[in-house]
C-alpha cells in the first residue's frame, strides 16, 4: 500500500507546485536576433551587419542585390528573391522595350497621301512642341503639306493606367497618355505677384480663374477633375507651374488647327484606310533624347508615351501598353530570375512588382547590350544632373549612375557603381513601407552604398 500511496502524493505535488518562471534574457539574446537576421543576406558579413544594425532599415521591408556588371558573379543578396513596389525602376524595362523595338530615331507620325487629302494619326509619339523634349517635325510636316489635312483617331490605351493614385490628375508628374499628344498634354503657368498669370499655350487663357476664397490648397494652380478649368490661387513670389489638361479628339483638332493655322478634318479610323494606300512613317527626334530625359529626371510621360511608341511597331490597329509589354516578356526577357508583374511603362502603378535580383539581371542585360558609355550617360548621375544630382558626390567626377523610384512610403534606386578599385557594379537597393521620412532612407542608402564602392 505504500507504493501507491507515495505515487498519489507525487501526482499532487507535481500538479500544485508553482509555474516556473519564464527564462531571463541575457545580454547576448540581441545577438541571436541579429545573427537570425544576418542569415537573410548573402556575401560579405560587414555588409551584412551595415544593413540589419540600422535603426532607419530595420523598420521596413529591404531587398538588396550586388553583381559585378561585367562577368555577372553575384556579389550580394539581402531578400534578392522577394517582391517589391519598383516605382520608376520600372523606366529600366521601358528603356529595354525601346531599346528593342524602335530604332535610331522616333516615329513620330503616320501617313497615307489620297489625291489632294492627307490622312494621319499618331504613333504616340510624345514630343510634338513638348516644352523639355521639343520637336518641330510633325509641326513643319503638316504645316507645309499641300494637301488638305485629316486626322484618324488610332484606338489607344485610356488617359490613367492600372492602379494610378486617381487624385494625380492635378500635377505635373501624370498628364493623360494618348495617340498624338501636344505641348505634352500639360498647360504651362507663369506667376507674378499681382500680375497676370502667363499661360501657354494660349488657347486656354479663357479657362483660367482666380481661386475661389474657399479653396484651400498648397498648389499654384487646381484644375476641375473632369474638365479643362483652372483656378490660379494667390502667391507673393514668382512661380512656375504646369497642370495637365483634359485630352480628347477634339480639343486635339482645335489645338492644332490653332497652331498649323489651317483646317484639320477628323475621319472615322474605321473607315480610314483602303487597300492601296501605302501607309508611311515620319522620322521625329532620336531616340536617346527622349530615353535620356525619361530616365535622368524620370519623366512618367514620357515612359507611358515610350510604350505606346512600341505598340506602333508591333502593330498598326491601336496603341496598347500591354502589347508592348507582353512582347518584351516573351521575346526578350523570358529568362528573368523572377517574373515582373509589369503593367504600366512609368512605375506610376502600385501593381508593379519586381524583385532586386531580376531588377539586377535587367542591368546585366543593359550592361551587356549597350555600349557602357552611352549607358551611364542616359542615366542619372551622382553629383552631377538628374536625380541623384545632390547625392553621391565626388569632386573628381560621378561614380555612380542610376534610376531612382519613389512613391510614398517607398524609395528604391537601380543602377550602377564604380568601385575604388575600378570595378563596376550593377546593384538594386529597395525599401518598401518605411515610414520614416525618405530623405532619412536615401541617406542611409549613401551611406552603406559608400562603404560598398570602398570595400568591393
Amino acid at each position: 500500500m505504500r507504493c501507491p500511496l507515495f505515487l498519489l502524493l507525487l501526482l499532487l505535488f507535481t500538479a500544485f507546485r508553482a509555474p516556473a518562471a519564464p527564462p531571463t534574457r541575457g545580454p547576448g539574446d540581441d545577438d541571436l536576433t541579429t545573427e537570425a537576421a544576418l542569415r537573410r543576406g548573402k556575401g560579405p558579413h560587414w555588409l551584412n551587419k551595415l544593413i540589419t544594425s540600422s535603426p532607419v532599415l530595420r523598420q521596413h521591408h529591404v531587398g538588396i542585390c550586388l553583381a559585378d556588371a561585367t562577368t555577372g558573379e553575384q556579389l550580394y543578396e539581402f531578400n534578392s528573391e522577394q517582391y517589391f513596389t519598383p516605382a520608376s525602376t520600372m523606366k529600366l524595362f521601358s528603356l529595354y522595350a525601346g531599346l528593342h523595338l524602335l530604332t535610331d530615331s522616333l516615329p513620330s507620325l503616320r501617313y497615307v497621301v489620297r489625291h489632294d487629302s492627307l490622312l494621319f494619326w499618331g504613333t504616340g509619339d510624345p514630343t510634338l512642341l513638348h516644352g523639355d523634349v521639343p520637336s518641330r517635325r510633325v509641326f513643319a510636316f503638316l504645316q507645309s503639306r499641300p494637301e488638305k489635312l485629316f486626322y484618324a483617331p488610332i484606338p489607344c490605351v485610356e488617359a490613367f493606367g492600372p492602379g494610378w493614385s486617381w487624385d494625380d490628375y492635378n500635377y505635373y508628374f501624370s498628364p493623360e497618355r494618348g495617340p498624338l499628344p501636344i505641348y505634352g498634354n500639360t498647360v504651362r503657368f507663369y506667376g507674378k505677384p499681382n500680375q497676370r498669370t502667363l499661360v501657354l499655350p494660349r488657347d486656354f487663357r479663357a479657362q483660367v480663374e482666380p481661386a475661389p476664397a474657399t479653396l484651400r490648397s498648397a498648389d499654384h494652380v487646381r484644375r476641375e477633375a473632369l474638365e479643362n478649368r483652372f483656378y490660379v490661387l494667390p502667391f507673393t513670389k514668382n512661380w512656375v507651374d504646369e497642370t495637365p489638361f483634359r485630352t480628347s479628339p477634339g480639343l486635339l483638332l482645335k489645338l492644332l488647327q490653332d497652331t498649323l493655322r489651317r483646317p484639320v478634318q477628323p475621319v472615322a479610323w474605321a473607315s480610314h484606310l483602303r487597300p492601296q494606300d501605302s501607309v508611311r512613317t515620319l522620322r521625329g527626334l532620336p531616340v536617346d533624347s527622349l530615353y535620356r530625359r525619361m530616365l535622368q529626371v524620370s519623366d512618367n510621360f514620357l515612359a507611358e508615351q515610350l510604350l505606346l511608341l512600341c505598340s506602333a511597331q508591333l502593330g498598326s490597329d491601336s496603341l496598347s501598353t500591354d502589347r508592348a509589354i507582353r512582347a518584351v516578356r516573351q521575346r526578350f526577357l523570358p529568362d528573368l530570375p523572377d517574373a515582373p508583374r509589369w503593367v504600366d511603362g512609368s512605375g506610376l502603378s502600385r501593381l508593379n512588382l519586381a524583385t532586386p535580383r531580376t531588377m539586377v539581371a535587367l542591368l546585366l542585360k543593359l550592361h551587356q547590350e549597350v555600349p557602357e558609355p552611352r549607358l551611364l550617360s542616359l542615366l542619372a548621375a551622382g553629383g552631377g544632373h538628374g536625380t541623384l544630382r545632390r547625392v553621391y558626390r565626388d569632386p573628381k567626377g560621378p561614380w555612380l549612375w542610376g534610376k531612382t523610384g519613389t512613391l510614398t512610403n517607398v524609395h528604391n534606386l537601380s543602377g550602377y557603381l564604380r568601385t575604388r578599385k575600378g570595378r563596376l557594379l550593377a546593384f538594386t537597393f529597395m525599401n518598401n513601407n518605411h515610414v520614416v521620412e525618405t530623405g532619412e532612407v536615401r541617406r542611409d542608402m549613401e551611406r552603406i552604398l559608400t562603404q560598398v564602392r570602398e570595400r568591393l
